[in-house]
């Protein structure tokens, strides 16, 4: 009898090991910087982390009136879940092993790109298997987007 409630103060007491959300609302975004580039098709918007590797584009295919989220991936997913202030969504993902990104494509009038464009602070991407993008919310992406809305 002893041992089984031990067992059990054990279990209740342990850390637990499941990988938990962060809450986006509070998390502090990667230091990085956002840049922003007119292309040949369109403009890009891409965050680069500190040591200057790219952890998330914006892709405006004008010509398609489509913008393209895409982040590092090494391996497949079926979704990315984007958290801004106002919106959350899952939305289906392709993974592209030759240039190792996992790409979502929305069309230019999909209100989540107003969300992305008007979050309060921070956004967020999370994949499984990876852990949480968050990266500040600044004017660049929202360029992008204003882009293919034109």
């Amino acid at each position: 009898m002893r041992f089984a409630i031990a067992a059990a103060s054990a279990l209740i007491a342990a850390p637990s090991f499941t990988a938990q959300a962060p809450d986006l609302a509070t998390a502090n975004p990667i230091a990085g910087n956002w840049t922003y580039a007119a292309t040949s098709d369109g403009s890009e918007a891409v965050f680069a982390n500190e040591s200057g590797f790219p952890q998330l584009w914006v892709q405006c295919r004008r010509a398609m009136r489509q913008v393209i989220l895409a982040r590092p991936a090494t391996a497949a997913a079926p979704l990315i879940d984007i958290w801004t202030s106002s919106q959350t969504r899952s939305v289906p993902a392709s993974f592209n092993p030759a240039t190792g990104r996992l790409t979502i494509v929305l069309d230019s009038n999909d209100r989540l790109l107003d969300a992305i464009a008007n979050s309060r602070g921070r956004l967020g991407f999370t994949v499984s298997l990876q852990p949480t993008l968050v990266v500040p919310a600044w004017a660049e992406a929202a360029r992008v987007v204003e882009d293919c809305r034109a």
